[in-house]
């Protein structure tokens, strides 16, 4: 039986670190504050947004909710980002997406200032992530993948690892943060040529695909480390499901993270890292 590679522990060690930081910003006058931008009122959003806040809570990070109608034109997104940018009180601004179709991401992202950018939405933020110059933060997600691996004992210096998944969200982002560590990566897709044989000669597997359970059995062999960042709704089983299928491959590998209780419940523990980074800059 594998071992499984749970985010709850790995949430509450960095929460209990995070705690201790805000203390010591709180004692020199500065109070972290987070930001969540929401437009509508979609259920997804609704749930990262009340994972945000107890997350929040539970480190003493302030954090305040600005709603917008789904309705809501361009010009008003784009006002409420550069008001919260400007506002000196909040350190980090969390824009929640994907947005309605009729509103421009990339430029609600031109309004938001780097530095405040605590999710990786503007430009500024992937060139940091992918060449290390510039401003801003990684994505969370693909930092709670690191997280994970670390927390776990998972050595990456010289590990070869296989990312399957090229967006600019989970895939090229984890990507440059394990290179960055040393790995040795090869980034894979869903047009990969025997995708499975790419699978299965790494030490570390992360699955990043966007395919419920596209990783199978065939994928792995003994002794690796999967770690699954989807999240799919498998109508069928009535719950979620990732891009590994777990009941096949937990039996063959070394180490994996379940679906849900994995890579998700450390993605705020991230968020509230960036909240708090941002806080210790500004008081720099």
């Amino acid at each position: 039986m594998a071992e499984l590679m749970r985010g709850a522990p790995v949430a509450r060690a960095v929460t209990e670190r995070l705690a201790a930081r805000v203390e010591r910003l709180s004692r020199a006058g500065v109070e972290p504050a987070l930001a969540v931008v929401r437009v509508g009122q979609r259920e997804d959003d609704l749930s990262y947004e009340r994972a945000a806040l107890r997350r929040c809570e539970a480190t003493g990070v302030s954090a305040l909710v600005r709603a917008l109608p789904e309705t809501c034109s361009q010009r008003e997104l784009e006002a409420l980002l550069r008001d919260l940018s400007a506002d000196a009180s909040v350190h980090g601004v969390l824009l929640l997406r994907p947005l309605p179709g009729h509103l421009d991401e990339s430029a609600a992202a031109r309004a938001l200032d780097p530095a405040k950018d605590v999710d990786a939405l503007t430009d500024a933020s992937l060139l940091r992530t992918l060449s290390g110059r510039g401003a801003g933060f990684a994505p969370c997600t693909a930092e709670a993948v690191l997280a994970l691996l670390d927390h776990y004992g998972c050595e990456l210096d010289g590990a070869e690892v296989t990312v399957v998944g090229r967006s600019l969200v989970i895939g090229r982002p984890v990507a440059a943060l394990l290179t960055e560590r040393n790995a040795t990566v090869t980034t894979c897709h869903s047009r990969t040529a025997d995708l499975a044989a790419c699978c299965r000669r790494a030490d570390v597997v992360v699955a990043a695909l966007g395919r419920a359970r596209a990783i199978g059995a065939d994928f792995v062999r003994p002794g690796q480390t999967v770690v699954d960042v989807g999240i799919n709704w498998d109508e069928a089983a009535g719950r979620l499901v990732g891009d590994v299928d777990f009941d096949a491959v937990e039996p063959v590998v070394g180490s994996i993270t379940p679906v849900p209780g994995g890579v998700g419940a450390v993605t705020t523990a991230m968020l509230v890292r960036h909240v708090v980074e941002s806080a210790e800059r500004t008081r720099q």
